[in-house]
């Protein structure tokens, strides 16, 4: 586990760019982490043990943007806080977990910073109980970007 910077001192962009490398080293079956703002639909970073093209990154941005803030997904929410009571402005959804053939994808909003979302990438043998655990964890320990 590595030293985390001094958010006072670092950066926003250091920091991402360390949160994404402890989200790489201490997630199990890591093979990516990158984190994403949605106000802007970009991918901030980057961290992954392969070489992708650009342009499907850039799609991942995009998807990332579909699945937390997409037209139907914002009424859903809104249909949930709704039927709940619920009067925040506060996005509903959190977290989204997307299982693919091979690998497992969690994405996470950011406590504090709704528009930005971490997003890791692992074997889909990774165990899913551990993959959020530590990812909740390394978020946390960086606390808000």
């Amino acid at each position: 586990m590595g030293k985390i910077m001094n958010n006072a001192s670092a950066s926003m962009s250091d920091r991402i760019t360390e949160l994404v490398k402890h989200l790489r080293n201490d997630v199990p079956d890591c093979l990516a982490a990158g984190v994403i703002d949605l106000s802007t639909g970009m991918l901030l970073t980057v961290e992954t043990v392969d070489t992708h093209p650009p342009e499907v990154l850039d799609l991942l941005a995009a998807a990332t943007f579909e699945l937390f803030q997409g037209r139907n997904v914002v009424m859903i929410e809104n249909i949930f806080k709704e039927r709940r009571g619920v009067s925040s402005d506060r996005h509903y959804f959190q977290e989204v977990l997307v299982n693919s053939d091979n690998l497992t994808h969690l994405f996470i909003r950011m406590e504090g910073q709704d528009e930005m979302v971490s997003v890791v990438v692992c074997r889909r043998t990774v165990n899913v109980g551990m993959l959020f655990a530590q990812t909740r964890r390394v978020i946390k320990e960086h606390g808000p970007m």
